[in-house]
């Protein structure tokens, strides 16, 4: 038979999906058919990955389309798989990544009408009034499949969404009986669907902007996303060397510029202090950045020109979102900095007041520099510091290795002291809900194999990734990397926050909190019982060096991923 079901295959596979990250259920009898009567005749489809938690398949299709830049499939049942994607949904849309959603709906024949007609109780239970509105907020594109008969069209315009600017996640839906139509060959092409092309400046615009960053005693860009695309991250490096301009990043969730280019004059986050790069610049540009800044402890000088260049200049999804820009452009950024570097020759520049502005920038990177190596030397006390963890790591950081940052209240010390010199060599989840790691480091390996993945990860967020899922899954699909988890036994983040704004109340004296996790689990076994991980715990500054190469051991060279659980000082103490 050739169905729908088998169509929708096809289509996929045209489109270049490779893996189905699938929790299958009673809604998907058709796609399991049609993907056992493809492998019986050797026809190609996506490899199916079975995922015994949904959002830990989301967070897998997120990292494996962060690596490869292709959207894969997530396979989910019904409107309960659906809200079983959880957090990784907002993450998704947030971090503007592609990939395509599947639900099978629940079947609308219940006297046998049709094949695929109700034979389950729960196919009464699992009928809701508006199964796509429990996702449509995060959707570029949802929609139901009605027929076979265009399922091929239909799954191309959803990924032609998903691949244009700005990208994100797509979602469809299918009954039972239409999965199971049997259908004629449907012959088309998905290069019909193609994604929209990258959007360019004005021309007028772009020599406005070297002009003013050529003027400028003190230019800086700020970026977030940027290094998404490791062309834009090229692009960037040969504008800031001529011109010496200084680049910073805030809440950066991808290298954006390498950390040994001397215009990189470090990240910001959420600390409550002016940032003296922003305070000093007379000329602003932003570059593809939700939080440029946060206004109410750091900004620019008031009297600073701010041009915004961004593939989501409006934030559609956020509903108060301002910066005080005169120059506002919706373009791909790789296109527009690809502009700029055209253009700089025919620009006059000023010699001297670049000279000055270099020499200024490279004292400042040298000096932030030396205060970070001060940070990360062996603690003499033997307590670990997360800082000198996190160099450790970086001493066995290659360029093979893809380093994903999910610290929470120690992602600028992830960022800072891996300072990694490769566009490309470190993510994070690019949005709020916490867990992605774990799922994202299978997904990452998936895309590319010869990459050696380590995580690092806050204790909370490893709860929060399913580990007992994503540990199996790791040993089933031979997906092996280093998780590192940062125990402060509880969750910092939620203690900070009080303390910021009620820094001397009740809580601020308080013992309990709510938020502590002690003792906790033991996270290491948790991951040896679930997936044959390498565990250890570690709680000295003598085991550090030692576990990072045994755990990088058990990965390269046994081939089973490996979980430390470090132990930092507890979280009610800093």
């Amino acid at each position: 038979m050739y169905t729908a079901s088998t169509a929708f295959l096809e289509a996929l596979d045209a489109a270049g999906v490779s893996y189905l990250f699938a929790n299958l259920g009673s809604d998907h009898p058709a796609l399991v058919e049609a993907l056992a009567e493809a492998r019986a005749h050797g026809r190609r489809v996506p490899t199916m990955i079975t995922c015994p938690n949904e959002m830990v398949a989301l967070t897998a299709a997120q990292g494996h389309a962060q690596v490869s830049g292709q959207a894969q499939a997530v396979i989910v049942h019904v409107e309960c798989g659906t809200q079983s994607l959880g957090g990784a949904v907002h993450n998704v849309a947030k971090a503007r990544v592609p990939v395509l959603i599947f639900a099978g709906a629940s079947p609308f024949t219940q006297h046998g009408e049709m094949t695929g007609s109700r034979n389950e109780f729960i196919q009464w239970i699992q009928d809701v009034h508006d199964q796509r509105g429990l996702v449509r907020g995060y959707m570029k594109y949802d929609n139901e499949i009605r027929t076979g008969r265009n399922i091929k069209q239909l799954t191309w315009r959803a990924l032609q969404f998903a691949h244009s600017d700005p990208k994100g996640p797509v979602y469809l839906m299918g009954a039972r009986e239409v999965m199971e139509e049997q259908v004629p060959r449907i012959e088309a092409d998905p290069a019909d669907w193609a994604p929209i092309s990258p959007a360019a400046l004005p021309q007028g615009a772009v020599h406005e902007l070297l002009n003013d960053l050529a003027r400028a005693r003190r230019p800086l860009i700020v970026t977030s996303y940027l290094g998404r695309n490791v062309k834009a991250v090229a692009e960037l490096q040969r504008l800031v060397g001529p011109l010496a301009i200084a680049v910073m990043e805030s809440v950066p969730n991808a290298v954006n510029l390498p950390h040994d280019d001397p215009m990189y004059q470090g990240c910001q986050w959420n600390e409550p202090v002016q940032n003296a790069r922003l305070a000093e610049a007379d000329v602003v540009l932003v570059l593809d950045s939700d939080v440029p800044w946060i206004p109410t402890v750091s900004k620019p000088r008031a009297d600073a020109r701010i041009w915004h260049i961004d593939v989501d200049p409006l934030k559609d999804q956020m509903p108060l979102w301002s910066i005080p820009a005169r120059r506002v452009f919706r373009a791909h950024v790789e296109t527009a900095l690809a502009q700029l570097n055209e253009g700089l020759g025919r620009v006059k520049l000023d010699e001297a007041r670049i000279a000055e502005r270099r020499a200024h920038y490279m004292a400042e990177h040298e000096a932030r520099r030396a205060r970070l190596k001060r940070l990360e030397a062996r603690p003499a006390n033997g307590v670990i510091t997360a800082e000198y963890v996190t160099a450790c790591v970086r001493a066995h950081v290659d360029d093979q290795t893809l380093v994903l940052n999910e610290a929470i209240t120690n992602y600028p010390v992830v960022v800072n002291h891996i300072a990694p010199r490769r566009a490309g060599q470190m993510l994070n989840s690019g949005g709020g809900s916490l867990g992605w790691a774990g799922g994202a480091a299978i997904g990452a390996k998936l895309a590319d194999p010869a990459k050696t993945v380590i995580t690092l990860t806050g204790d909370g967020c490893y709860m929060f990734s399913q580990p007992s899922t994503v540990h199996w899954m790791a040993r089933q699909y031979r997906t092996p990397f280093l998780q590192v988890v940062f125990n402060n036994r509880g969750w910092r983040a939620p203690r900070y926050s009080t303390l910021a704004v009620h820094p001397s109340g009740y809580a601020s004296r308080s013992d309990d909190l709510g938020v502590a996790f002690d003792p906790p689990p033991d996270y290491s076994a948790i991951a040896a019982a679930a997936g044959g991980a390498f565990a250890r715990k570690v709680e000295t500054v003598d085991q550090v060096e030692e576990a990072i190469a045994a755990g990088l051991h058990a990965v390269k060279t046994e081939g089973r991923a490996a979980v430390l659980d470090v132990w930092l000082p507890h979280l009610m103490e800093g």
